[in-house]
């Protein structure tokens, strides 16, 4: 298989694109430095194409060695032909590649095997002839050996039919059509034993799907639910037709002596051998897909989560609510870091609420605190109402916003966790996460496991690594595109940099604890285990506030500093020049950005880069992104009524909708077909985004089960 080829066909780029890429990912370039530092050779492709190009060029070389294996093992038997080599050679997938080899295959012993060591597969090929004229009792009867163990021609006959079953389920091209067909027209059925079970499944106790149509979240719910023994779920083929097929491929002469048994055969091999390995099949592959579509859609949630804009400049109180080990705050000011922490009472049992508004009102004015982080958790509700309480009762402007805690937890008592906070509970560390989570999402939902962040559906249902190793490319995208302070960045957070290992990340940390401040980019190479190479692809992402030089707080990196340079010499400028604020206007200045790329010797993609980053240095990308929407007053679900109109944030986007939080403690639900009536959605990601600011309609509330449906059709 020509890769390049195959990659362009797929991705719809150009070949010289790929092989550009291919190159620099083999010179051991990482995607987000090649996305931002070299599009002069890729044609600058997106870092979304650049990751899909990483995996199918990991896949197909894969399949590539996969191919030299099974090539390897079949010559080895002697067996290997021109057209098989051919066949073999021009597989797509992995798929077609073991139904190639299946044949040829080591097997376990099966009845086929059983009946091969008995002496049966001439009788067997006398039978796929098709040409004896005569009984088949006579022809096996010269196959009875009490040695074998064939004791009678029926016995005989009985063991041909397996070694022929087995002949037809190992054809390739029969399986390659059977599995086509039973796509197409097959369903997936789904039943339950017991229908008056009350399940969140049972709009699936008598549930059937084409397989070619089933959305990939039924595909998971089915199997989980198999998974708990609430649902059974098969694949129902055209069984006949299937038959009908294999009979007009294996019957080909009329011979009243053979064409029943061979019937037999046919109907053996595929009830037996070919439909359960098929429906396993198809099966699998339904589930990949749906993992692909499932992670896919994670994947751009998440990515919408970390890149949510900081809150900068306010010392924020952060608020983790509980009922009876009471609720636990902690003072963290505009840096990050913490100043006070302690526990209020004002929920159940102890309703202490009158302490904890004193004791919350003394931090207030003790910090200045100007905002309060709640987490959406266990007693956030009543936490809520206490506070819209409170901040009615005091002069100072503050506010609060709800917060999603999803992986408080599971950072709070971490080993991360403990290194950082080693003198504080399990409680402490959560508040202060909750608080920090407002001021600056990214930095600290990095210290979190993706996975734990819980803005997807089935995580825990899906193939763990391949779920792992996408997240953490969402994380590397978005961390790469933000920048880091290489002063404040915690560990954590430099890992995901480009080049940049956890040990490196290490030692950055240890280097700034025993040397002080880095003053200048160049210092990072003196970072224990921090080459060349890793210079190359981490300095453009780390930022240095008011270094020896100004360019090291953008993100020009070092290789294109005299470029800079002389960019701002072309001007009348000079470094002094660079700002924090940035050269606003330059670009207008510049006439011609194909003759100053020629003069200065730098690509004109790489000179427009450096020119917006001297107009904007370090400019953050979050902030583009809706602001979380800050409260003051508390809305209870019982106080929505139907056509109300609120505003809310998006917080979970799955393939049948999206959850909105309203301020209610209780997400509302807008389903596909309510997100807008502008055009067909064929994902709500096309729509909505985690973070969007929308405005809601209220369709119904289900007090009782605590639902509520809100529409975006205003």
């Amino acid at each position: 298989m020509n890769i390049v080829k195959q990659l362009t066909e797929e991705l719809g780029i150009e070949k010289w694109q790929v092989e550009a890429t291919v190159k620099l990912i083999d010179e051991g370039n990482t995607i987000p430095f090649i996305a931002r530092y070299r599009k002069e050779q890729h044609g600058s492709l997106n870092d979304e194409v650049l990751r899909k190009l990483y995996e199918r060029l990991q896949y197909l070389r894969n399949l590539e060695d996969k191919k030299a294996q099974v090539i390897a093992s079949i010559e080895e038997q002697g067996k290997l032909t021109a057209e098989l080599r051919k066949q073999i050679e021009q597989a797509t997938t992995q798929v077609v590649v073991e139904d190639l080899y299946r044949p040829y295959r080591p097997k376990r012993r099966t009845r086929a095997t059983i009946a091969k060591e008995k002496g049966l597969e001439g009788l067997a090929n006398i039978i796929l002839l098709q040409m004896t004229e005569h009984s088949l009792l006579q022809e096996a009867a010269a196959y009875v050996s009490e040695e074998k163990g064939v004791a009678s021609p029926e016995e005989a006959i009985a063991g041909a039919k397996d070694i022929i079953a087995e002949s037809i389920s190992d054809e390739a091209d029969y399986r390659i059509h059977i599995r086509k067909q039973t796509f197409n027209e097959g369903t997936i059925v789904s039943t339950t034993k017991d229908k008056k079970l009350q399940s969140v499944y049972e709009m699936y106790y008598e549930f059937e799907e084409k397989i070619s149509k089933i959305a990939g979240h039924r595909v998971l719910a089915l199997n989980r639910g198999e998974k708990e023994k609430i649902l059974t779920v098969k694949v129902t083929a055209p069984d006949e037709a299937i038959i009908r097929y294999l009979e007009k491929q294996v019957i080909t002469r009329d011979n009243e002596n053979t064409t029943q048994v061979l019937k037999e055969a046919v109907e053996d091999s595929y009830k037996r051998l070919i439909a359960p390995a098929i429906e396993r099949e198809l099966r699998n592959d339904l589930t990949e897909k749906a993992e692909d579509s499932a992670i896919n859609v994670f994947g751009k949630n998440l990515e919408q989560l970390l890149m949510q804009p900081p809150i900068a400049g306010q010392v924020v109180l952060g608020w983790d609510p509980a009922f009876r080990t009471g609720c636990k705050l902690a003072v963290v000011d505009a840096t990050g870091k913490v100043l006070d922490t302690t526990v209020v009472y004002p929920t159940m049992p102890q309703n202490k609420v009158e302490e904890t508004k004193k004791t919350v009102k003394a931090l207030i004015d003790k910090y200045n605190i100007s905002l309060i982080s709640v987490g959406n958790g266990t007693a956030s509700r009543e936490s809520e109402a206490i506070i819209v309480e409170m901040l009615k009762e005091i002069r100072k402007p503050v506010q609060y916003a709800i917060v999603n805690e999803a992986g408080a937890s599971v950072y709070s008592a971490s080993k991360l966790a403990t290194e950082e906070f080693p003198n504080f509970d399990v409680g402490q560390r959560s508040a202060a996460s909750i608080a920090r989570r407002i001021q600056d999402p990214l930095a600290e939902l990095v210290k979190i496991d993706p996975k734990s962040i819980g803005v997807g559906q089935y995580q825990h249902d899906m193939n763990q690594k391949k779920l792992s190793e996408a997240l953490s490319g969402v994380v590397e995208a978005c961390v790469n595109k933000v920048g880091v302070d290489l002063n404040t960045a915690s560990a954590s957070l430099l890992e995901y940099i480009s080049g940049i290992s956890k040990v490196i990340a290490k030692n950055i940390v240890t280097y700034r604890e025993e040397n002080g401040s880095f003053t200048k980019r160049s210092e990072l190479l003196k970072v224990s285990k921090l080459g060349p190479k890793a210079y190359e692809q981490c300095a453009g992402f780390l930022r240095i506030s008011g270094g020896k030089n100004p360019l090291d707080a953008t993100s020009v990196h070092p290789e294109s500093y005299d470029a800079a340079k002389k960019v701002l010499d072309s001007l009348g400028l000079s470094l002094e020049d660079v700002t924090v604020t940035g050269l606003a206007g330059i670009s207008r200045k510049i006439k011609d950005y194909k003759k100053l790329a020629a003069d200065i010797g730098v690509g004109e993609i790489t000179l427009v880069d450096i020119v917006k980053e001297l107009e904007k240095p370090g400019r953050d990308p979050r902030d583009e992104m809706p602001k979380p929407i800050l409260r003051t007053d508390v809305l209870d679900m019982k106080d929505l009524k139907e056509g109300m109109i609120l505003k809310g944030t998006v917080r979970n986007v799955i393939d049948f909708g999206a959850f909105v939080d309203i301020g209610v403690h209780q997400d509302g639900l807008v389903h596909i077909s309510q997100l807008t009536d502008k055009k067909f959605v064929k994902h709500p990601l096309d729509v909505v985004s985690v973070g969007d600011i929308v405005e809601v309609k209220v369709m119904s509330v289900d007090l009782a089960k605590k639902r509520i449906q809100l529409t975006m059709k205003l």
